[in-house]
């Protein structure tokens, strides 16, 4: 687990091997979500980047058989 120190200016630094594994780069955007007592920020992808993500994904929903 990686440590960061939040500045004067309530800044963080992400540090390389995080930002160089998720392919994050200068100027990019991140979403920011508040979790009970955490703080997540996932990069905000452009929705053509995101095309073909769910590709394979198992869409066969198992039903009971009175809800069918």
């Amino acid at each position: 687990m990686k440590s960061v120190t939040v500045s004067s200016k309530y800044q963080i630094v992400i540090p390389r091997e995080i930002r160089d594994s998720m392919g994050i780069k200068p100027g990019e955007k991140l979403q920011i979500i508040q979790y009970l007592d955490r703080i997540e920020l996932i990069p905000a992808r452009n929705i053509r980047e995101m095309r073909g993500i769910l590709k394979g994904i198992d869409t066969e929903v198992k039903r009971e058989r009175d809800r069918v």
